[in-house]
């Protein structure tokens, strides 16, 4: 009987999390169409394709080499994940160890699957801070090395449990990856963005910001939306377990927190935009949205749901200074990827010790600065690398007329534009 319940808690941990799993790879479409909202329409074909291909990419070099990095499990090419005829008996025999209320037991294939899709969502991050600009085959190369080698290995120290460069281990909470996964992305897309240089026209030289309105505001918001319910499998998903009382439990609030901290950081977006700009302006709105859900998913388990929707609130308004600070400091960012997810991924990191006892400030400025110090530095050497062999950045004729002609010679909405030839 014992074993009979073992297995069904088994069956039962596998399905969620890969349910779990593809509430995330569900949050690709979010991320494709908040970026395809955001950008102009000439661009819009060609930063689809970048989120499909990068998605791709990350499945691949995450299957081929990054699980076994940053794991050591698995093996190269997942050779070692396929189970065999021991693996009900190994199975049972952990689940006995660990007993019905301890650490979960699930199938390797489960894990791999939920892994492989935050690493697509760290990719994602750095495809909306380069868009309009960077030469599509340089952005995919970069691609195959940021979620195979640059990702894996800031992983492999962090959820890993491996030391720095067997130099020191970090002493790090981050629940579901306000750090690991956002603040990642969004070094890279800075170290990205430095080299890249502005849009055309985005700035003056009197030291004027222009704006560049986004195409298509009902496709933004509709990915924001599709984020927004994507990142119940993210923090969700984050638990491990559902197979018992209290892990079942600390799902149902890891939900709750996680909505509760989108709601306040899209009610703190908006009330800093109409005491700013005396407007509701809706991109912040959904920046304030995602903020609030990046700030939570360091510690969404701990907090009272006030306490979340505090956090996110307070997100949402940071979010908002912190994307016009880096406009300030001419640092273009299409989308406002560096301010959610970095800016305020840091921020979500420093609010962990708030309500989990077990974290430390130290402890997360530490780890914070080693995801930091690792992605920026490693992901500014591979930009560089590409720039001398390709370059980044397309021509500004092909700037000029758009980048849907010039990188996939199609375009997304040939009624109504004429820039091709």
């Amino acid at each position: 009987m014992e074993n009979q319940i073992f297995e069904l808690q088994y069956a039962m941990d596998t399905f969620y999390f890969l349910v779990s799993g593809a509430l995330v790879m569900w949050m690709a479409a979010g991320f494709a169409m908040l970026e395809a909202g955001l950008v102009r329409s000439k661009n819009t074909t060609e930063i689809l394709t970048k989120n499909v291909a990068l998605f791709a990419i990350s499945c691949v070099m995450y299957l081929v080499v990054g699980y076994q990095l940053m794991y050591g499990s698995g093996g190269y090419f997942l050779t070692d994940i396929m189970g065999g005829d021991t693996l009900v008996a190994d199975a049972l025999k952990s689940s006995a160890e660990n007993g019905f209320n301890g650490d979960s037991v699930y199938s390797g294939a489960s894990d791999f699957f939920f892994q492989v899709v935050f690493v697509a969502t760290a990719m994602s991050i750095v495809s909306g801070a380069v868009a309009e600009r960077m030469k599509l085959w340089a952005f995919l190369a970069f691609a195959v090395v940021m979620t195979g080698v640059i990702y894996p290995m800031e992983g492999a120290w962090t959820w890993g449990g491996k030391e720095v460069f067997g130099l020191f281990a970090l002493e790090f909470s981050d629940f579901a990856g306000s750090g690991i996964v956002h603040m990642a992305g969004a070094s890279a897309a800075l170290a990205g963005v430095l080299l890249l240089g502005a849009r055309k026209g985005k700035y003056g030289k009197d030291g004027s910001v222009r704006a560049i309105p986004g195409a298509n505001l009902p496709l933004a918001t509709l990915g924001t939306f599709i984020l927004w319910m994507g990142w119940f499998g993210f923090n969700g998903g984050s638990v491990l377990k559902l197979g018992d009382i209290n892990s079942a439990h600390s799902v149902a609030m890891v939900f709750l927190n996680t909505n509760a901290a989108a709601a306040g950081g899209a009610i703190g977006a908006l009330m800093i935009a109409r005491i700013l700009f005396g407007k509701a302006d809706l991109t912040m709105i959904l920046n304030g949205a995602l903020a609030g859900l990046v700030a939570i998913t360091a510690e969404p388990s701990t907090p009272t749901p006030l306490l979340a929707t505090l956090f996110g609130f307070t997100a949402g308004i940071l979010v908002v200074f912190s994307i016009i600070t880096l406009d300030k400091m001419r640092i273009d960012d299409p989308v406002g990827a560096i301010s959610v997810h970095g800016v305020v991924g840091f921020f979500g990191l420093m609010l962990v010790p708030l309500t989990n006892t077990g974290a430390t400030f130290s402890g997360q400025l530490v780890g914070a600065g080693v995801i930091f110090g690792w992605v920026f530095g490693a992901s500014l050497v591979v930009w560089m690398v590409i720039k001398i062999i390709m370059g980044l950045r397309i021509s500004e004729e092909d700037e000029a007329a758009g980048a849907d002609y010039a990188e996939c010679g199609m375009e997304a909405y040939p009624e109504f534009t004429n820039t091709g030839k």
